[in-house]
């Protein structure tokens, strides 16, 4: 039972780094406004 809430906060945390930083390099050509629509699509789905 604690591995699998380990494993969930793992995903749970490389979901939330991608969705606030990882995605900034990635819309780099991309207005901000853009931007902060994505990060805040995937940290909702998170």
């Amino acid at each position: 039972m604690r591995f699998t809430v380990v494993i969930l906060l793992v995903i749970s945390n490389c979901f939330m780094t991608y969705a606030w930083y990882g995605h900034l390099q990635d819309f780099k050509d991309k207005p901000l406004f853009y931007v902060i629509l994505i990060s805040w699509g995937i940290a909702f789905f998170e």
